[in-house]
């Protein structure tokens, strides 16, 4: 059991006694306090845990790190044969973790979700916009990763161990919880989740979250998904690429043109950087970088999968220039050229491998 604590004086040692309530024959308890540099008697707190108790024990960091940053932490030093996360605050009732234990000890999950938008036990009611946040962000998650979760931001989460440890977590913040699920969706787990309850706390109760994780989250759905994400998906964030490279195109084509270059001059040229441009944004927001070929061959083939959009993108600019202008025309060739763009780049230059079918049910059995 892993609980990362941040100030949470108020309310940590009742936390802690709500997990042993847990505990059973059947269940023994590894109890991890990581205490993320307090500035009140959180850190007092927790070492006085771990000397009443001997289950539970304390890591200390001497900077304040973040959420995941704690969690990194705490999953490195636990041996238990299952992983559960639970906040300090009491907003999560930790008699919900028996329930969210069963699939994994009865080998039917190697990851248990805890809902609070499913229907099961006690709600408290707050933030309506907040909500609504988090099943935005849960819908975005959904469509990069395929899955069909009601709760992505959900605190609890129980994992085996041995899962969650092979997985090289980044985010030292809340964006854990997209990234997490990014890379349980890759490995193609089996997932299951179930109603929890949920007693959320108010900001002047000491709740931590804000916009600006919420910003953080929406980059960490599109930075952990983009390599592995469906076909029509990626396609329409490489819209977004494309249409980045696409006015650089234009502008310097009509600058060129300004300046009195010739449309066989001007047209490469604001082709060739844009190109450059495009490379250097498909390897660091959307496709993995060297999935297929290492570097110099993957620019080899990306600069040969470049050259028959060029010639497309000179000629359909030339021949149309005369009849709708220069702009009209420029932007009509960068549009095929989208398509075309893609379509190499998904197939032959990042081409990764496919993704392996999910893990069946009951033990792996088929």
């Amino acid at each position: 059991m892993l609980i990362p604590s941040y100030n949470e004086e108020a309310t940590l040692e009742k936390c802690v006694e709500r997990v042993h309530q847990i505990a059973s024959e059947r269940l023994s308890l590894e109890i991890i306090i990581i205490d993320d540099c307090s500035t009140n008697r959180g850190g007092e707190i927790a070492v006085a845990l771990a000397q009443k108790y001997d289950d539970v024990s304390v890591l200390m960091h001497r900077v304040n790190m973040g959420k995941g940053a704690a969690l990194h932490t705490g999953i490195a030093a636990a041996t238990g044969d299952f992983i559960a996360i639970q906040d300090a605050d009491l907003e999560y009732n930790p008699q919900d973790l028996l329930r969210l234990l069963e699939p994994l000890l009865q080998d039917q999950a190697d990851v248990s979700i805890g809902s609070r938008f499913l229907s099961h036990g006690v709600h408290r009611v707050l933030y309506f916009w907040h909500s609504m946040g988090n099943k935005f962000l849960t819908f975005l998650s959904n469509m990069c990763t395929d899955l069909n979760l009601t709760d992505m931001e959900t605190c609890y989460k129980v994992f085996k161990r041995e899962l969650l440890q092979s997985i090289p977590l980044h985010e030292k913040r809340f964006g854990f919880e997209p990234e997490v699920i990014a890379a349980v969706a890759q490995r193609r787990v089996r997932i299951v989740e179930m109603g929890i309850s949920y007693m959320g706390r108010t900001y002047e109760e000491g709740k931590k979250i804000g916009v600006r994780d919420g910003f953080r989250a929406l980059y960490c759905i599109l930075r952990y998904n983009a390599a592995t994400l469906p076909a029509p998906v990626q396609f329409l964030f490489y819209l977004f690429v494309g249409g980045v490279c696409a006015v650089l195109n234009l502008a310097i084509f009509l600058l060129m043109l300004q300046l009195d270059f010739t449309v066989g001059i001007a047209a490469p040229v604001a082709f060739v950087v844009a190109a450059i441009l495009n490379y250097a944004m498909c390897i660091q927001l959307l496709f993995r970088h060297q999935s297929r070929w290492g570097r110099l061959g993957e620019i080899g083939m990306y600069s040969l999968a470049v050259l028959p959009v060029g010639v497309v993108d000179w000629y359909v600019t030339a021949s149309l220039m005369a009849v709708i202008g220069p702009a009209s025309a420029k932007l009509i060739a960068t549009l095929v050229g989208l398509i075309l763009n893609f379509s190499l780049r998904r197939l032959v230059v990042f081409r990764g491998e496919p993704s392996a079918p999910w893990r069946p049910q009951e033990g792996g059995r088929g």
